[in-house]
């Protein structure tokens, strides 16, 4: 028997079933995250081989989810003021930024991005770290995603979960514990504002033996959540008190 070629219009719906299924499946992902925390995300994955490849002494990963309410409020407050000053005004995309990083990459070979928050979120929770079209059009969608289905409160707490920030650590808990000696809830805003101060390149920037730069941008930081007001400024997004019971 002659096996029957599909035609156009077979091709197309089984192109239509499998983009259907791929967003069903993306939106019961994101769905899935707004309760349960990350076990891991594939940059902790590739940080893990990488320390294993290198026989390292303690290639494991520091990582421990907590939730906003067992995080000290400076906490947040610092990574807005140094990584997202909109945050709480923009739908998941600073187009101004957006558009200021572009100019900048093509006067020079120093690549800088525009990302928020959101946009990091959606790039380390779901997907793998690279420049291409392909990437940023996947982390565009998925940003769309976190917005509508997460909302700003859960943004801000997973950002603050899966952020790397010194080799092999994750999280402003891990963090704190190995470079304060305490937990996420004692953090005061000097310290909060030194672990916003090496996100740009946690491997090469230091909280724990922090060099003048490091030290000079959480300076900077620090003086920016005064001027956003401090705690307050961040207080809608925050659990409320019966939220905390």
């Amino acid at each position: 028997m002659k096996k029957k070629r599909l035609g156009f219009r077979e091709i197309r719906l089984i192109v239509t079933k499998l983009l259907l299924s791929l967003v069903l499946l993306s939106v019961l992902w994101v769905l899935v995250y707004r309760w349960v925390a990350p076990p891991a995300t594939l940059h902790m994955v590739k940080r893990r081989a990488e320390a294993g490849a290198a026989d390292k002494d303690d290639p494991s990963i520091r990582y421990k989810f907590v939730s906003l309410e067992e995080m000290s409020e400076q906490l947040p407050l610092a990574v807005v003021a140094s990584e997202d000053q909109l945050f709480l005004e923009h739908s998941g995309f600073d187009f101004n930024a957006i558009a200021d990083a572009f100019k900048r990459n093509q006067k020079g070979k120093n690549i800088r991005g525009g990302s928020t928050i959101s946009q990091q979120v959606a790039k380390n929770v779901f997907l793998w770290h690279g420049r291409s079209y392909l990437r940023k059009g996947v982390e565009a969608y998925f940003t769309f995603l976190i917005e509508l289905l997460w909302g700003k409160q859960r943004i801000l707490e997973v950002y603050l979960n899966i952020a790397e920030m010194g080799d092999g650590v994750f999280g402003v808990e891990a963090a704190s514990q190995k470079y304060f000696k305490k937990p996420a809830a004692q953090v005061g805003r000097q310290e909060a504002a030194r672990l916003a101060a090496v996100l740009p390149n946690p491997i090469r920037y230091s909280a724990e033996r922090p060099s003048a730069y490091v030290m000079g941008r959480q300076r900077r930081i620090a003086r920016a959540m005064g001027r956003l007001g401090g705690t307050t400024y961040i207080k809608t997004i925050l659990p409320t008190k019966d939220e905390k019971k």
